[in-house]
This record gives structure tokens, sequence and C-alpha cells, in this order.
């Protein structure tokens, strides 16, 4: 019995509960020890069912936080939406026709309260849907393909990219409905019922005509006449007229809004504004807003 007892490689466990004893103190250690490892054997179980509730709420956050991502991201393209249809638009300048006021590749951000709310007044920069196929083959532009092309007119529409202005163009507000608009006076000026109007917008180089033909329109009821501050690299108004004013102004519902800021790039960053002294001495169009066509300085036709 002693020998059994002393020998090591029996375990604590087995000589107790192996042990037959006869009195209440060897029960009682014999208890003792087999609660102690059942005890053992429930604190494994318990960490393996923290393991398992962790695991579960890791993955329940984990779903939360996507969920509520693309809550966010939802209602972020719906607000973008709800801002480019109704108030603001982000457009892409694709040509010079607008220099030094544009640039290629500006960015310009153009607010649709004007017309509206606002009402349109010279000078204003203004971007307008095609009105009778003035770009021609210039206004199809070749879509991106496959998933990146749908993506990018994706967020196109949405609003979070600007628009590539394929059928838009962007030009000056000259005429507003009612004004005689003629180009140029004997100083080479052009006049707007029968004020000369000193335009500094028009990039450094040009003149008022950009070497085009004289003019002597009245813009119709429900239109503008619109040019380019690149007046020799500009088809706008002048170039699509019959010389009446009829064909080549355009139609006020076709103006999309006006251009109010450049936001890209970075060092170009500015608001669009006209100086109200370049504007301010034109009266209201009327009988006697009349002049008559005088010799220009430069009337040499150019392309473009």
């Amino acid at each position: 019995m002693s020998d059994e007892t002393n020998d090591p490689r029996i375990s604590r466990r087995s000589r107790v509960v192996g042990q037959p004893s006869g009195d209440g103190n060897s029960a009682a250690a014999a208890s003792s020890t087999e609660v102690e490892g059942d005890d053992e054997d429930g604190l494994k179980g318990s960490d393996e069912l923290d393991g398992g509730e962790r695991g579960s709420g890791f993955l329940q956050n984990l779903w939360g936080g996507i969920k509520e991502i693309v809550i966010i991201a939802v209602m972020a393209m719906v607000l973008s939406f709800v801002v480019k249809s109704w108030l603001i638009q982000a457009f892409y300048i694709p040509s010079g026709s607008m220099e030094d006021t544009l640039v290629k590749d500006d960015r310009v951000i153009v607010s649709k309260l004007t017309p509206g709310p606002f009402d349109l007044a010279h000078g204003d920069v203004v971007v307008f849907q095609d009105p009778a196929n003035w770009l021609g083959d210039a206004s199809t532009v070749q879509d991106q393909p496959g998933l990146r092309g749908a993506l990018h007119k994706g967020l196109q529409f949405v609003g979070l990219l600007p628009d590539d202005s394929n059928n838009h163009l962007i030009k000056r507000v000259i005429g507003l409905p009612g004004d005689h608009v003629v180009c140029c006076d004997t100083a080479g000026a052009t006049t707007v019922n029968g004020a000369p109007i000193t335009e500094t917008y028009v990039k450094q180089g040009d003149t008022p005509s950009g070497g085009r033909a004289p003019f002597d329109i009245t813009v119709p009821a429900g239109r503008v006449w619109v040019m380019g501050d690149h007046r020799s690299d500009s088809s706008d108004s002048r170039f699509h007229d019959d010389g009446t004013g009829a064909t080549g102004s355009v139609p006020i519902d076709d103006i999309t809004g006006r251009a109010v800021m450049i936001v890209w790039p970075i060092d170009n960053v500015k608001w669009l504004s006209v100086p109200s002294r370049i504007y301010s001495t034109v009266p209201a169009p009327g009988p006697s807003s009349t002049t008559p066509v005088g010799p220009s300085s430069d009337t040499t036709p150019k392309a473009g």
C-alpha cells in the first residue's frame, strides 16, 4: 500500500480516486479533486465560447461598418446628383476659344441659378447646349471602353466628375434679347446699343473682330449673342449667323448656366467676373441704339 502511494508515476488524482477508502477525509479529497478537474474542463469550454463570441462580434462590427459606408456613399451620390441637377455643375474646358480667361483643360463650376432666379447679364460666361450642330464632328467623343468607361460616365451623371463638355459650348454673352450689336465701329470696338465697349477680356493680340467680317445684328427675343474671348479662334455666333442675328444667336432655353469659378488647376483658381465698368454705359435697347457699321481695322476672315 505504501509503495503504491509513494510511486511518483501515479498521479495525485489517480491515487485519491482509485484508492479505496473507508474514511470521510479520503472521500472528500477524492470528491474535491474530481470537482477541481471538472472546473478545469469547464473553464476550457468557457474560453472556447468567449472566442466564438468575439469572432461573431467582429463580423457583426465589420458588416455594420460596411453598411454605414454604403449608406454614406449612396447619400453622397444622391446629394451630388441633386446639386448637379439644380444648383451647380463642374465642366471641363476642351479648347482654347475662351483664352486667356479660360484655357484648355481648366475645370469650371457653373451655376444653374442663371438664368433662373438670377438674370443673365452682359459679359456673363455661359455654358450652353449645342444649338445647331456648331460642334459638328467634334461633338463626338470616344467613350472609354469597359468597366472604366461605365464608371466614368456614371460619376459624371451623378456630378462627382466634371462633364467633358460633349455637346456643350462655353462663350461670353455680348448681346441680350433686343440688343443691337455691331462690330466694329470706326475705332475697331464692338458696340452694344450704340455704346462702344472696351473688352479687356479679349485675348492679348486679338482684336474685337478677330479677323472676321463686320456684322450688324439685332438679337431676337428669347436669345443671346455670344462670342469667345479668343476672337480669332472661336466658332461663335458670328461664324453661324446669316447676317440677321437669327441663326447665330443662342436660345436662352439652351443655356445650362453661368460659369462662376475656375477650380482646377490649383494655380488658376479664381472667380469669373466682369468689371461693371465695361458694360456700364450700355443703354437699354431701343430705336436710338442703331449704329452704322464702320470700316473695321481687321476684316480678313480666318478659319476657326
